[in-house]
């Protein structure tokens, strides 16, 4: 097991925390919350019109918990977690480009309404940013032992 280097510590715990308190909240969201997400997602993201409201928030609260809980797990491989949060926030991201008065007419500047989901656009950053720790780490190896065994012409 490989646990997390000092300089990914911080970005996990900071991820992880704010994301496994926003699933577990979503777990108690009342059907007007539900309906709200649920129209929102299905704006930016069509085939979602087909899941009902209330299971769409429940799939979403769990998989809250579960990018949270990889971050905030220190035995989850950081290329794993750095996916995970990669993949998610990427879909957050994605509402915020796709839905209609968010941004700025011709602009990636967010509107005043814009502003809460641009903010997630961090998380995105916090994603490729382990994604790439991750990859330093696996070249760095590879440098340093000598002697590869995986073919991938490193020596």
């Amino acid at each position: 097991m490989v646990l997390p280097e000092a300089h990914e510590v911080a970005p996990r715990l900071t991820a992880g925390a704010f994301i496994l308190n926003a699933g577990l909240s979503m777990l108690r969201a009342d059907q007007a919350t539900a309906e709200g997400l649920h129209g929102m997602a299905s704006t930016a993201y069509p085939f979602l019109r087909n899941v009902p409201a209330e299971r769409f928030t429940r799939l979403l609260a769990c998989s809250e918990i579960a990018v949270g809980g990889a971050l905030l797990a220190p035995f989850v491989p950081t290329r794993l977690a750095g996916l995970a949060l990669t993949g998610f926030s990427g879909g957050l991201v994605g509402l915020y480009l796709r839905l209609p008065g968010m941004r700025e007419s011709g602009s990636l500047r967010p509107t005043q309404d814009g502003i809460v989901l641009a903010k997630d656009s961090w998380l995105l950053g916090i994603g490729l940013g382990l994604l790439s720790a991750s990859a330093r780490r696996r070249s760095r190896a590879h440098r340093h032992h000598g002697h590869c065994h995986c073919h991938c012409r490193c020596r």
